[in-house]
C-alpha cells in the first residue's frame, strides 16, 4: 500500500514537472512572439521613417525645380526687357538720325535757294550795267551825232 502511495506521488511530482515544462515553454513561446511583434514594430517604424525622409527629399526637390523654373522665367522676363529696351534705344537712334537727315536735307535746300537767289541778283546787277553801258554808248552816239551835225 505504502508503495502504491509512493507510486502515486512519483506519478503525480512527474505529472506536475510535466505541467511546468509545459508552462515554461507557453511563456518561452510567449515571449519570443512578443519579441517578433517587437521587432516587426520597429521594422514597420523604420519603413514609415524612411518613406517620410524619401517623400521629404521629393518634396524638396520638388521645391528646388519650382525655385529653378522661377528663376528661369525671371531671367528670360529679364532678356526680354533688355531686348525691348534695346529696341526702343534702336528705334529712338533711328529717329534721332532721320530727324538729322531731315533738317539736313531742309539746310541743303535753303543753301541751294540762296545760291539761286545769290545768282540772281549778280545776273540782275549784270544786267542792269550792260543797261547803264548801253545807255551811256547810245549818249555818246547822240554827243557825236549832235557834234556832227554842229559841225
Amino acid at each position: 500500500l505504502l508503495l502504491l502511495l509512493l507510486l502515486w506521488l512519483l506519478l503525480l511530482l512527474l505529472l506536475l514537472l510535466w505541467l511546468l515544462v509545459l508552462v515554461l515553454l507557453v511563456v518561452v513561446l510567449l515571449l519570443v512572439l512578443l519579441l517578433l511583434v517587437v521587432v516587426l514594430l520597429v521594422l514597420l517604424l523604420l519603413v514609415l521613417v524612411l518613406v517620410l525622409v524619401v517623400v521629404l527629399l521629393v518634396l524638396l526637390l520638388l521645391l528646388l525645380l519650382w525655385l529653378l523654373v522661377l528663376l528661369l522665367v525671371l531671367l528670360l522676363l529679364l532678356l526680354l526687357v533688355v531686348v525691348l529696351l534695346l529696341l526702343v534705344l534702336v528705334l529712338v537712334l533711328v529717329l534721332v538720325l532721320v530727324l538729322v537727315l531731315l533738317v539736313l536735307l531742309v539746310l541743303l535746300v535753303l543753301l541751294v535757294l540762296l545760291l539761286l537767289l545769290l545768282l540772281l541778283l549778280v545776273l540782275l546787277v549784270v544786267l542792269l550795267l550792260l543797261l547803264v553801258v548801253l545807255l551811256l554808248l547810245v549818249l555818246l552816239l547822240l554827243v557825236l551825232l549832235l557834234l556832227v551835225l554842229l559841225l
